[in-house]
């Protein structure tokens, strides 16, 4: 059973400027409610024990908003208001689910993985990017299914524009499994449109095998700089590690740009 799942959150989000030159993107409300919330919310329906976040020191608000618990007493005991009472038990709860590792030099997904090593215990472990909302149906739930009957790594995936490819780790299909899940070949970090091998792309929801910090403690920077955990997936592929491609039925939202958090909102709110 997979019963832990980390999230980076050390990126400083620059596409949400100016809202983030104070405020951690990751609290910020999408319908009344931090974005965060939604992701925690999604790792308890599919069964997580344990969530380990990854922060760095100017995100530091993002434990504190997990540790107020002094502000919530004081004004429970003044106020005597239940929706406090309700949002603090929430927050207690979410709490003792919650561990957090630091990622202060911003180098990437794959280095950001590498921070919680010492932690992970089991063979397998779920990693949900916190930009990416997926609603009306519980993604990270349907992929542990996958991974049970397959007894393997598994991508959330769906078709992008073909104009868009370079946003994304994109793949190509080995063999196809049924309509919803496929056996993966190739996958590529970000490439140019001319030399995307698909317009299959891989979304925030990550079934990851333990193994993978073997790859990334041995792996050399990539595009921009950085260690991409595509990159250590797409040694694992050709390690012949079994990754499938999982087309979800939930509806995805993009909260990572600011077109994309107001439409979140508003999608949101029709639910």
């Amino acid at each position: 059973m997979i019963k832990q799942a980390i999230i980076p959150l050390a990126g400083l989000g620059t596409r949400l400027l100016p809202l983030t030159s104070v405020f951690a993107k990751e609290l910020l409300p999408i319908n009344g409610k931090p974005g965060i919330e939604y992701i925690i919310d999604e790792c308890i329906d599919a069964g997580i024990k344990e969530i380990i976040f990854i922060i760095s020191k100017k995100k530091v608000m993002i434990k504190n908003y997990f540790y107020n618990d002094k502000l919530f007493k004081k004004i429970i005991k003044k106020k005597k208001d239940k929706r406090i009472s309700n949002e603090f038990r929430k927050i207690l709860k979410y709490k003792k689910m919650i561990k957090f590792v630091y990622q202060n030099n911003p180098r990437g997904t794959g280095d950001a993985v590498l921070k919680t090593r010492k932690f992970i215990k089991d063979k397998y472990f779920l990693m949900l990017l916190p930009d990416d909302l997926i609603i009306k149906k519980n993604c990270s739930k349907s992929m542990i299914s996958v991974h049970k009957k397959y007894k393997s790594s598994v991508m959330a995936s769906m078709n992008v524009n073909k104009n868009n490819v370079s946003r994304w780790g994109i793949y190509n299909v080995k063999k196809k499994i049924n309509n919803q899940n496929f056996i993966i070949n190739d996958v590529v970090e970000k490439p140019s449109v001319k030399n995307a091998p698909s317009n299959k792309a891989v979304i925030g929801r990550y079934i990851l095998p333990k193994i993978i910090f073997n790859k990334l403690l041995k792996q050399k920077s990539g595009k921009d700089g950085e260690i991409h955990i595509t990159d250590a997936i797409q040694s694992l592929i050709k390690n012949n590690q079994k990754f499938i491609g999982h087309s979800f039925s939930g509806k995805y939202l993009d909260c990572g740009t600011m077109d994309g958090y107001i439409k979140s909102s508003l999608e949101i709110a029709k639910t």
